[in-house]
C-alpha cells in the first residue's frame, strides 16, 4: 500500500483510538500516580525552562516507552556521554512510571519529557521546538507520524536494540503491507542476535541497515558500583522489618497477578524443610502493592510493604515465618537480586511472555522460570542449552526445583556462572550502540 495512503488511514483512525482508550489511560495513570505531572507536554506545551534547555542545543532525542526501556536508554546515555561529553540529550517516555525513573537522572545535559501524542500537528510542533540532530527509538517504539515528520525534517531516525517478540512478529506479519512502508523509513537498526536480522528485514528494513551489537539489556557494565548504596538501603529495610539475620531469600522478580500467592504458598511448603527461607516479592507493577497485601492476608500470610504505612505484622515466631516482604517500588529490582539466594522470574507462570531472566544471572543468582517465556525465547533457549537456568513445565514443578537448589547451593552458583559466561558476548553492547549512533548522526 502506498505510504501516503497508510498515513491517511492512520491519522483518521488514531483520534478514534485515543478517545476510546482515554478512560483506561486515565485510570492507569491515577493508579500509578504522576498523571498530572507535566501532562501538558503530551500536547506539545513546555515550560520556559524546558524550552530554554532545547534552544540552540541541537540535542539528540531518545525515546523510550516505559521503565524497562528507560533503564536501557539510560545505559545508552551513559555510553554516549563517555564517547561524546557535553552533548545535550532529550529523553522522552510515554508512561508516568518511566518518567519518574528518567527524571531522577535529569541534569544540565539531559532533559526528560513526556512523549507527545502521535498526532501530526503535535509531533511537528515538538520536533520544531526540540530541533534535534537525530531521533533514536529504543527497542520497538516506532510512532508513524513522529518518524515520518522527522524524516521530512531531514533527521536520521535510528532504532536501537530493536526487540521483536514472537507475538509481535506474528501480528506484524498479518499487516506487513501496512507496516513495511513505515519501518523502511528507519535509517539504521541495531539488534541483539544474528537471527534478528532476517526478522527485521522482513518488515521492510534493508539488511544492510541492520547491525548486530548484542543486547544493551544484557550489558551489565558498571551496574554493581551504582547499585551499592541502594543495596545497603534495602538491607536496612529488611532488618527494620524483622527479616532474620540467618535468612535464605527467595525473590519473585517482576511478578504478575496470581504469582505472588503461588510463591507464598511454595515458600510456606518449603519452610518445613528450610526454616530460614523467606520470600521477597517485587511485582512488575508497583501500584498492585495493596492488592497483593489483601490477597496474602486472606491466605494467612503477614505481608509488609516497602512503600506505604502498611507495616502491621505479628511478632510471634509463627507470624514471622509467614511474613512476606513486598517491594512495591520502581527501579529497585536489579539491586534486589543481590540479596537473593534464588530468583523466580514473573509473568512466566501466570501470564504470557515472561520477564528478563538475565539480570539476576549476571548478579550470580540461580534463576527458575515458568513455561511462558515467549518474549525471551532466544536467550532462554541459549541458557537452557548450556544449563544456565531452569525452565519448568508448570507451577506444580516449582517446589521440587527450588528444593533441589536449596539443598545444593553450589549447583545453583554453577548454573548462574554458566549463564553469565554465555551472556558475556553482550558486554559492551551499550558502548557499541553509542558509537553506532554517533557515526550515524
Amino acid at each position: 500500500m502506498p505510504r501516503p495512503l497508510i498515513f491517511l488511514l492512520y491519522n483518521l483512525l488514531l483520534p478514534v483510538v485515543l478517545v476510546l482508550g482515554l478512560p483506561a489511560f486515565v485510570i492507569k495513570g491515577i493508579r500509578r500516580g504522576g498523571l498530572a505531572r507535566n501532562f501538558r507536554q503530551r500536547l506539545g506545551f513546555f515550560s520556559r525552562e524546558t524550552l530554554a534547555a532545547f534552544h540552540g542545543k541541537k540535542p539528540l532525542w531518545i525515546h523510550a516507552v516505559s521503565v524497562g526501556e528507560v533503564f536501557l536508554a539510560l545505559k545508552l546515555i551513559e555510553a554516549l556521554r563517555a564517547a561524546a561529553p557535553g552533548r545535550h540529550i532529550v529523553l522522552s517516555t510515554t508512561t508516568t512510571t518511566g518518567y519518574r525513573v528518567a527524571a531522577e537522572k535529569e541534569s544540565e545535559t539531559l532533559t526528560v519529557i513526556h512523549n507527545p501524542v502521535d498526532l501530526p500537528w503535535l509531533a511537528w510542533s515538538v520536533l520544531r521546538k526540540i530541533d534535534p540532530c537525530a531521533l533514536v527509538l529504543v527497542e520497538a517504539e516506532v510512532w508513524p507520524n513522529l518518524v515520518g515528520l522527522a524524516k521530512r525534517r531531514g533527521l536520521p531516525v535510528l532504532l536501537a536494540n530493536a526487540r521483536l517478540s514472537p507475538r509481535s512478529e506474528r501480528r506484524y506479519g498479518k499487516v506487513r503491507g501496512l507496516i513495511q512502508p513505515i519501518f523502511s523509513l528507519l535509517d539504521g537498526v541495531t539488534v541483539p542476535f544474528e537471527e534478528d536480522v532476517t526478522r527485521w528485514s522482513a518488515l521492510g528494513i534493508p539488511s544492510e541497515r541492520i547491525v548486530v551489537t548484542g543486547s544493551v539489556k544484557f550489558d551489565n557494565a558498571g551496574h554493581a558500583a551504582s547499585a551499592e548504596t541502594l543495596q545497603k538501603e534495602l538491607a536496612n529495610w529488611l532488618t527494620d522489618t524483622d527479616m532474620p539475620a540467618t535468612r535464605r531469600i527467595l525473590l519473585g522478580g517482576s511478578t504478575h497477578d496470581g504469582e505472588e500467592l503461588l510463591l507464598a504458598d511454595t515458600t510456606r511448603t518449603l519452610q518445613a524443610e528450610f526454616p530460614d527461607l523467606r520470600l521477597v516479592l517485587v511485582p512488575r507493577h508497583a501500584e498492585r502493592g495493596y492488592e497483593i497485601v489483601s490477597q496474602l492476608r486472606d491466605a494467612g500470610f503477614d505481608p509488609v510493604l516497602r512503600a506505604g504505612a502498611d507495616r502491621v505484622g505479628s511478632t510471634t515466631q509463627e507470624g514471622r515465618s509467614a511474613r512476606v516482604w513486598i517491594a512495591n517500588t520502581t527501579g529497585e529490582l536489579r539491586a534486589w537480586f543481590h540479596h537473593a539466594e534464588l530468583v523466580v522470574i514473573g509473568k512466566s507462570f501466570h501470564g504470557i511472555g515472561g520477564q528478563n531472566p538475565v539480570e539476576p544471572i549476571l548478579a550470580g543468582r540461580p534463576v527458575v522460570v515458568g513455561p511462558h517465556m515467549e518474549n525471551f525465547a532466544e536467550v532462554v533457549g541459549e541458557l537452557r542449552r548450556i544449563g544456565g537456568l531452569r525452565q519448568l513445565d508448570g507451577e506444580n514443578a516449582l517446589p521440587d526445583a527450588l528444593r533441589d537448589l536449596l539443598l545444593d547451593p553450589a549447583a545453583g552458583r554453577a548454573m548462574a556462572a554458566s549463564g553469565a559466561a554465555a551472556m558475556a558476548r553482550h558486554a559492551g553492547s551499550a558502548e557499541r550502540n553509542a558509537r553506532w549512533i554517533l557515526e550515524n548522526l
